[in-house]
């Protein structure tokens, strides 16, 4: 017949288009995250924050375990100095120190400069590390289902069952304090919510058109869950690790303040914390420096967070 449509011959799209249609949708969901406000401010005080860990070395005056004792600074710095900056009327006959002096005469500004390279990369590797294992477990959990599903997740109950920090000081306590345990404690405890978040993503989506077509041209069950399913359902996990990051820096500080996370001389904010509990009234600035920092980050992630889940939520109408 004269007037029927050829068909179309999927061998003759061009490549191109379909990556310049991925690539507009990157940037599309990227412009409407950023029209956020609060996504906004989570930038700008991330930003800020990544800005300084990666140049802590120009930024801080000493180096994280520099020993201020040594001369001539140990002639005119005294132990637990307060904040001593010349533009604000301190006397320049003494050396300046935005922050003070610890007890230990280390420069406390350069101290939490320095951790903010710690906080960032142990909220990052935390998170990503409880991802990547709470996915693959949801994942199989929703796509298998039948035993396979029950197992999983009444593991996934027990690990739920208790208190996230007392479970996670449970676990450093077996395997032993220091910095890299306390981060593969919090990303246990952290498993549950992301396999059970991703299982939920893969039953909603599993018995989609896209999905049975796929099963019916005889694509894998491998190539179903990992080609089909998990990219349309990663969303949720994007939304839930970008609050989730704040969460893990903050745990990793608690067990850092209980002497199970990082060791001295470490520059981490927690472990600085609670290393100067006791000279909280006679030298307050040793624990408000430290604390402003680590509730800056878990705000930033919080309010990214939020800005992210409100952008990728197609109820809103924003």
């Amino acid at each position: 017949m004269s007037g029927q449509v050829p068909a179309l011959d999927v061998k003759t799209v061009d490549p191109t288009l379909v990556a310049g249609h991925r690539s507009s949708l990157w940037r599309d969901t990227l412009r409407g995250i950023l029209r956020q406000r609060s996504a906004q401010a989570g930038v700008v005080i991330l930003g800020f924050l990544l800005l300084i860990a990666v140049f802590a070395n120009v930024v801080a005056p000493f180096g994280s375990e520099q020993d201020l004792r040594y001369p001539p600074i140990s002639e005119q710095v005294n132990r637990l100095a307060p904040p001593c900056i010349h533009l604000l009327g301190c006397d320049t006959s003494l050396p300046q120190h935005a922050f003070g002096v610890d007890g230990n005469f280390f420069d406390v500004f350069s101290r939490v400069v320095y951790g903010a390279r710690i906080s960032l990369f142990v909220g990052f590797v935390t998170v990503g590390f409880a991802i990547v294992i709470g996915t693959l477990i949801g994942a199989v959990a929703g796509y298998a289902g039948g035993w396979v599903d029950n197992l999983f997740m009444r593991l996934m109950d027990v690990v739920l069952s208790f208190p996230s920090l007392i479970l996670a000081i449970a676990i450093v306590t077996v395997i032993g304090s220091g910095l890299i345990q306390a981060q593969l404690a919090i990303g246990i405890v952290a498993i549950p919510i992301y396999a059970r978040l991703m299982r939920a993503s893969v039953l909603s989506i599993k018995e989609r058109d896209f999905v049975v077509a796929s099963r019916a041209l005889g694509e894998s069950d491998r190539g179903i869950l990992f080609r089909r399913i998990l990219p349309n359902a990663l969303t949720p996990l994007i939304v839930q690790g970008t609050l989730g990051i704040g969460g893990a820096v903050l745990e990793v500080a608690a067990l850092s303040f209980l002497g199970l996370g990082a060791q001295p001389p470490t520059a981490e904010w927690g472990s600085m914390i609670g290393l100067n509990r006791n000279f909280i009234f006679n030298a307050p600035h040793l624990i408000i420096f430290p604390g402003i920092a680590l509730s800056l980050t878990v705000l930033g992630f919080n309010l990214l967070g939020d800005g992210i889940r409100d952008a990728l939520d197609p109820r809103l109408n924003r």
